[in-house]
């Protein structure tokens, strides 16, 4: 019962917390008479949600199947290189210090290469969130499967397990708390991702919504772009938590 209370307690200053933001963002935006067009209020931000022509649904669903697809292609990458890695000490002294290389190289920069191999759309951004999310799981997933025992590993190869059976039954299982800790940090980055993608060039998503409001500087239908994004990023980090309480015991996680 104590254990119920405190969640119940640690949710709810959750929820007040963002409460409060709403509050100070209302009274900023009242009090201070701050123009719409620099600072919308949140029943202003909230009302552009009820005009049709933006799309609002189409968008977010665009952008939400880059977030996604790009940081699903990002986890089975990331998990196959590092377990790659795991047994071929070679193959890692070849392509780790590569992709170290890769990954210091600005998403931005190699934007519009991207925009070039890809052309506009969908894939373009999915992309961008895959290469920009892949990295930390990549490199957690790998320590986590180097943190399990050799003397466990010896033992179920003597007893001729394969290289799958090691995998699925020792290995994993031991490095699913650095699987999730790399994850949390993808999802974040993933959400970047997509929305740099759709900045540099695309021709829907929210990213792409906010840069046509922008020009008549429809402030409300851009907090609204942002508020959608964030709700986005919100949906997919909650997944994984939810995914980690449900697989990896509370004492075992990596915070």
């Amino acid at each position: 019962m104590d254990k119920t209370a405190s969640k119940l307690h640690q949710y709810t200053l959750g929820v007040v917390a963002h409460l409060l933001l709403l509050l100070a963002w209302y009274l900023s935006v009242h009090v201070g008479d701050v123009p719409k067009y620099i600072l919308p209020s949140p029943v202003d931000t909230f009302r552009a949600l009820g005009v049709a022509d933006y799309g609002w649904w189409a968008a977010t669903l665009v952008t939400g199947a880059e977030i996604f697809g790009g940081y699903a292609l990002a986890l089975a990458v990331g998990v196959v290189l590092a377990l790659l890695f795991t047994w071929s000490k070679s193959f890692e002294s070849l392509m780790l210090p590569l992709l170290v290389t890769l990954n210091m190289i600005p998403k931005v920069a190699i934007g519009p290469l991207i925009i070039v191999w890809f052309s506009y759309g969908v894939l373009t951004n999915t992309m961008m969130a895959f290469s920009i999310a892949v990295f930390p799981i990549l490199l957690t997933t790998a320590r986590g499967l180097r943190e399990i025992e050799p003397d466990l590993l010896d033992l179920v190869r003597s007893l001729r397990g394969s290289r799958w059976q090691l995998f699925t039954k020792i290995q994993l299982p031991g490095a699913l708390p650095y699987v999730f800790a790399g994850m949390k940090v993808a999802a974040i980055l993933a959400v970047a991702g997509a929305i740099v993608g759709e900045f540099l060039g695309s021709d829907k998503g929210l990213g792409y919504l906010m840069l046509q409001v922008q020009v008549t500087l429809d402030t409300p239908a851009m907090f609204m772009a942002v508020i959608l994004i964030t709700l986005l990023g919100v949906l997919l980090y909650g997944l994984v938590l939810g995914l980690e309480r449900w697989l990896v015991p509370k004492d075992a996680r990596v915070s």
